[in-house]
């Protein structure tokens, strides 16, 4: 039997959010309808999820002593990271003294921090079928890499989230700026980098997993549209065949059990025809799940909350035609949004606007979700809506 106490008593049951943006706003509110006590941290104030949590920390996750102590000063029963940029040596000393439990496991959080950590899992261990790659650690190893993967390829920092200093090399003469974005765009470990043959794929689909106690459950697949690496459009149920669904399902299923530990992963996948291609995995909700906001009963922030908890979580979830369409902010300074009401009057559709303080760049700072009779009228009507909207940056 569960039993969960009262936020701000000494019964409460605690959770650590490692990373409070959008995703972990959503995971935030899930968990504080189960009467879960909520405090987010992040590298700094005022993110999305702070601004719903019962209390806050900001802090350099990447600080050992730092995130030792914050952690030391919550005392949680469950440690949820968002991120990846987090001094995961920390979390496997609180795993190990069973302190607390971290979600999934701390093992799975290192080994997905970067993105070798993750492939050499993938495709060296488990044997899955992925893009050749390489690591480098150089210009000239990255000028290499390029004549011997060809082109075009991929060129992306080890750790980075987002689409973050990733591109495309279509010519061995684009090696030096490929360096230079991915450095830019790293978290940490800015001088490595994975180089990765062009992947000729019918559609790339999201396939979010649940492990729970009471087994794993596969959500139905979600296809997404990425610029530059970066969610832009996500909708559910994505159409395939049966054998290529059996197929994600049993990738997923291998990566996922091989991580071990409860909650909601989204894995990334390449499809052509049948076959099915290991890409990522992100131990925790995905940014193209937003669209479960609509398309299913349990989102998969709900489920989320209710694995990590050890709640019943159902076998089969089944999804209704939706999609979501991100809505963007780019350049300098303090998102502000008109023409909510007209995105509201779109028929079926609605809103999620994330809160974030302050642009630099380019920044997702809301989505729009809409359910239709079919994905084609629901991807339609989640792209009126984010249409439908003026951002402006005061």
């Amino acid at each position: 039997m569960t039993t969960l106490g009262t936020p701000l008593t000494p019964h409460a049951t605690r959770v650590l959010l490692l990373g409070s943006g959008e995703l972990g706003k959503e995971v935030a509110i899930e968990l504080m309808r189960l009467g879960v006590e909520v405090i987010a941290a992040d590298r700094y104030a005022d993110a999305p999820a702070m601004q719903v949590a019962h209390a806050s920390h900001v802090l350099d996750m990447l600080d050992v002593d730092a995130l030792r102590a914050v952690i030391d000063e919550v005392r949680p029963h469950l440690i949820v990271p968002e991120i990846e940029a987090l001094a995961t040596d920390v979390l496997r000393e609180v795993e190990e003294a069973g302190a607390a439990t971290v979600i999934p496991t701390a093992r799975a959080t290192r080994l997905t921090m970067d993105r070798e950590g993750i492939r050499r899992l993938a495709a060296e261990e488990l044997g899955l079928p992925t893009s050749p790659y390489r690591f480098v650690d150089s210009l000239a190893e990255l000028e290499a890499a390029i004549a011997e993967l060809g082109t075009p390829c991929v060129v992306k920092p080890v750790m980075s989230s987002s689409g973050k200093g990733q591109s495309v090399v279509r010519d061995a003469a684009d090696a030096s700026h490929a360096w230079e974005y991915a450095a830019a765009g790293a978290r940490a470990a800015a001088g490595r980098l994975i180089v990765e043959a062009f992947v000729d794929f019918d559609y790339e689909i999201t396939q979010l997993t649940v492990r729970h106690a009471g087994g794993t459950t596969f959500l139905d697949p979600v296809g997404h549209v990425q610029v530059d690496g970066d969610y832009r459009e996500s909708w559910q149920p994505h159409p395939m065949p049966d054998a290529a669904v059996r197929r994600a399902r049993e990738v997923a299923g291998a990566v996922t059990e091989a991580l071990g530990g409860y909650g909601v992963f989204g894995v990334e996948l390449f499809i052509r025809g049948d076959e099915v291609i290991f890409n990522e995995v992100s131990p925790r909700p995905h940014d193209t799940g937003l669209v479960t906001l609509a398309s299913q009963h349990l989102s998969e922030f709900a489920l989320h909350a209710r694995a990590i908890l050890g709640l019943p979580v159902p076998a089969e979830v089944d999804a209704a035609p939706a999609a979501s369409c991100a809505v963007l902010a780019e350049g300098s300074g303090v998102p502000v949004i008109g023409g909510v009401d007209a995105a509201l009057g779109v028929p079926e559709a609605d809103l999620r606007l994330f809160g974030k303080p302050r642009v630099e760049g380019r920044r997702r700072i809301g989505v729009a979700v809409a359910t239709g009779g079919n994905v084609a009228q629901a991807r339609e009507r989640a792209r009126a809506a984010a249409s439908a909207l003026d951002v402006t940056l005061a």
